[in-house]
């Protein structure tokens, strides 16, 4: 039996992803394993934040797992989930914040281990500061996210970095 990881291509502010499977582990007992270096990030931009789908597919009902890539600088705009959804940090600082006016100013800094609950409907907006950062988020299907706010007002928000 071969374990499929569906790959999104949206990014971590996009509402809509499309999904393409691909073999990382091959299994017979139901176990799937994914090393760091298999993870499937994909960009609907081919820059920017990314995505990898290892676990079910947030766009059905049931459980599923994304990490979410933020390059140095990149963020989201505000915006809310239609279900909870439980973010932990593995990788970097997250800088995240609630509310819908986007201040890095008042951005509340969660380092590796770190762990955030975005409550279903709860406005929030979240990225990078200086360096890359992966999050990781485990929610319940389907799931969408709205945009709320007047969109990217970067201000004091790190540059990303060339």
């Amino acid at each position: 039996m071969r374990a499929i990881v569906k790959i999104s291509l949206g990014a971590a502010t996009l509402a809509c992803a499309i999904y393409a499977p691909v073999i990382v582990a091959q299994t017979t007992d139901g176990f799937l394993r994914i090393l760091p270096e298999q993870t499937p990030f994909k960009s609907p931009l081919g820059a920017g934040p990314s995505q990898a789908v290892l676990y079910g597919d947030p766009s059905k009902p049931g459980v599923y797992v994304v990490h979410n890539k933020f390059p140095p600088g990149a963020h989201s705009n505000p915006h809310f989930h239609s279900q909870d959804r439980h973010a932990t940090v593995i990788k970097g600082v997250w800088w995240t914040g609630v509310g819908e006016t986007l201040d890095f100013k008042t951005a509340v800094p969660l380092k590796a281990g770190s762990y955030m609950l975005h409550p279903a409907k709860g406005v929030h907006w979240d990225g990078a500061g200086d360096e890359e950062v992966i999050v990781q988020i485990i929610g319940s299907g389907p799931a969408e996210t709205t945009q709320v706010g007047k969109g990217d007002t970067q201000g004091d928000w790190p540059k990303p970095k060339q």
